[in-house]
């Protein structure tokens, strides 16, 4: 059985034809394939996030829609009932930064 060996010369041939004559990519080519792969994945990354948090319905105002105010909170409490009128201005000129007279220095 004689298996088909081809001749230096051939050989030469078909590395050149490959690229594999030691003249292929030099360092600026590695650096650059290095470079365009990390952005590639960093792209494909990115777009899945985006895609993921859009189908999930996380927007930033979404976020903040599900946490009241303090103003908020506090008229729930005096629509419930739970503070009167009088606490309810009080607490609301305190988040607003009005003047405050809170218990004495002793």
């Amino acid at each position: 059985m004689d298996l088909w060996q081809p001749s230096l010369d051939q050989l030469g041939k078909v590395m050149k034809m490959w690229h594999w004559d030691g003249w292929g990519m030099g360092g600026w080519g590695y650096g650059l394939m290095t470079l365009a792969m990390i952005a590639f994945w960093g792209l494909v990354i990115v777009g899945v996030v985006l895609l993921v948090r859009s189908l999930a319905g996380t927007s930033q105002t979404q976020r903040g829609a599900a946490f009241p105010s303090a103003e908020e909170m506090l008229a729930q409490r005096y629509a419930r009932g739970e503070i009167d009128a009088e606490e309810y201005r009080a607490r609301l000129n305190t988040l607003h930064g009005a003047h405050f007279s809170g218990p004495a220095n002793s």
